[in-house]
This record gives structure tokens, C-alpha cells and sequence, in this order.
């Protein structure tokens, strides 16, 4: 069995950075190298759960917030034995709807859960594949609000620190298994 610290390295070193992506001065981390590989997506979600597992910090409901956030968050849920809801793009969730609207760098973009999909007092993580600016999560930790569930924390398989979105989501409990 190998340790968290040297599937954090695996997980990494198997991360490829693609320059100018997908505008000039942006690096992205294309995790698609990892999702191929059975045994580093195993870690990943391993890694993404493992301060969720026992006791008060386990959730009753894992959200994933669209798109590659889905992608972990339903196995993070699983692996919790937790539910899983979406958090999709506006007109995209074919019942009655919570919104919330939040700024992007240039506009402005909304996301949506069902009115139904968050029990109140239900315990709640958060969960997508990377942690940037904090916009997004931001957001979703609103429509969390809303519902009077009770908000654990949120789990990235990235961070990327330079951009400071752990502070925008202060005092939220961030976990993240790598950090650029």
C-alpha cells in the first residue's frame, strides 16, 4: 500500500501542464492523464476522501459542481456512502430550481441545484477537481446557505495557491491533495 504523500506524487508527476490554454499566459492542468489510469484515479478519489470518512466529518451529501467536478464528487459520494447532487450551468436541471448568479473575470455565469436535492440540516462537501480564484465554489457554498444544511468543507484534487481562492472561502474548510 502506498502512502498519501507518494500517491500525491504519482497523481503529479502524471498531471500534464498545457501552456497557453486555453488563452495566451494560462497554464492548464490537464488531469485526463490521471482519469486513464485506474490505479492514480483510485488515489485521487481516495486521497479527495479521506478526511470525510468517519465521524462528524462525514457527509450525508457529496455536490459536484459541473463539469469535471462531477467526475469526482459521485465517487468521493460513494466511497462515503453518501448521496450525490449536481451543481449544473443554468437550464440545464429539468425540475424547479435554486440559482445564484456570480461574476466570472469577464461576465458572469449561474449555477443551479433542485429546490428538493438538499435536505435541511443534512451535512454537506463540496467537491471538484480544481480550486482556483474560489468564484465557483463561492457560489455554490451560497446555494448551500440557503437550504439551512450544514456546510462540512470542500475537496479539490488541485489547488492552485497562487490565485488565492482558499482565502475568498474563508473560513470554509478546503482540502486539497496537490497544490501548484
Amino acid at each position: 500500500m502506498t502512502t498519501s504523500s507518494s500517491a500525491a506524487d504519482k497523481i503529479r508527476a502524471a498531471i500534464r501542464d498545457i501552456p497557453d490554454y486555453p488563452k495566451p499566459g494560462i497554464v492548464f492542468k490537464d488531469i485526463t492523464t490521471v482519469l486513464q489510469r485506474g490505479d492514480l484515479l483510485q488515489q485521487a478519489i481516495d486521497l479527495m476522501a479521506a478526511p470525510y470518512v468517519s465521524g462528524l466529518s462525514r457527509p450525508d451529501i457529496v455536490l459536484g459542481v459541473e463539469a469535471r467536478g462531477f467526475i469526482f464528487a459521485g465517487a468521493v459520494a460513494a466511497r462515503l456512502g453518501a448521496g450525490f447532487v449536481p451543481v449544473r450551468k443554468a437550464g440545464k436541471l429539468p425540475w424547479k430550481t435554486r440559482k445564484v448568479s456570480y461574476a466570472l473575470e469577464y461576465g458572469e455565469d449561474t449555477l443551479e441545484i433542485h429546490m428538493d436535492a438538499i435536505p435541511e440540516k443534512a451535512k454537506i462537501l463540496i467537491v471538484d477537481d480544481l480550486l482556483a480564484t474560489g468564484g465557483t465554489v463561492g457560489a455554490v457554498v451560497q446555494l448551500i446557505e440557503a437550504t439551512g444544511a450544514k456546510l462540512l468543507g470542500a475537496s479539490f484534487l488541485i489547488e492552485l495557491e497562487f490565485l488565492k481562492g482558499r482565502n475568498k472561502l474563508s473560513p470554509l474548510s478546503i482540502h486539497s491533495v496537490i497544490r501548484f
